[in-house]
């Protein structure tokens, strides 16, 4: 455990709450907790760095699933959720294992493109994602979504990783016809056995700061469960604004990582 101020202990608690509330609500949380943990800790080692962040996000993550399952009007997928999500751990792990001949000059622009892509759908198709949820989801549907939905986006967190939970809510709603809210639901239980197969890796190999992570993992837990209550009671348009907003943050820090 490297010696931090008091100060950046705060700072990265509030960093932990706020990712833990914007993870839930839509995804993508990782874009405010990693580079606060890059920030408050710069001479530790970018592994450990990773490490902790996966140890503090899982927590809230779980949080976040549950309060989902718990509070939802509507039935979350349960088991088709765990389906992709054993899928987007096989396809994480498959994206890790060929992530170092990737070069991120080349990956980022494509990334850009794509998510500019899917706010101008977003915002075009204002119905998208905001009617009900459907009853039933054929078999068809399953099997496209454990398939691309789970292995495609497993790879691309393992080969890349930023923006993992949006692409998800938005390849859920698209590929099971789901509403935004229960898309996010899913989403949290996908992002689960993603971040825990993360974890046991980094764990193994000594690259968590566990003391910083629990304390952190509070402050997320406490986020991530209160963001899935905002999405549940503001309903899916609002879901649908911060979607926007977290896309076009994306872009921003990859246009930044890109040319600065």
């Amino acid at each position: 455990m490297p010696d931090i101020s008091l100060t950046t202990v705060l700072f990265l608690c509030g960093a932990a709450l706020l990712a833990g509330w914007i993870d839930a609500v839509v995804g993508g949380g990782g874009l405010l907790l990693l580079p606060a943990l890059l920030l408050g800790v710069p001479h530790v080692p970018a592994p450990q760095v990773l490490g902790t962040n996966k140890a503090v996000a899982i927590v809230g993550t779980t949080g976040a699933a549950v309060t989902y399952v718990r509070r939802a009007p509507v039935r979350v997928p349960v088991r088709t959720a765990v389906r992709v999500g054993l899928a987007a751990l096989a396809g994480s792990m498959g994206g890790a294992f060929f992530a170092s001949g990737i070069s991120n000059e080349v990956l980022r622009p494509v990334i850009m493109v794509v998510l500019l892509g899917v706010a101008a759908f977003v915002m075009l198709r204002p119905s998208f994602g905001t009617g009900e949820a459907a009853g039933a989801v054929t078999r068809a549907r399953i099997v496209t979504a454990v398939v691309l939905v789970g292995g495609g986006i497993g790879f691309y967190d393992g080969l890349f990783g930023p923006g993992t939970g949006t692409f998800l809510v938005l390849a859920l709603t698209a590929v099971l016809h789901l509403d935004l809210v229960t898309a996010s639901a899913t989403a949290k239980i996908v992002n689960v056995c993603t971040n825990a197969g993360a974890l046991v890796m980094f764990a193994y190999q000594g690259n968590v700061l566990w003391q910083l992570a629990a304390v952190m993992a509070v402050f997320n837990l406490a986020g991530g469960m209160l963001g899935a209550r905002t999405a549940l009671r503001r309903g899916a348009e609002f879901v649908r604004g911060v979607l926007l907003v977290v896309v076009f943050s994306l872009v921003a820090k990859l246009a930044f990582d890109q040319w600065y």
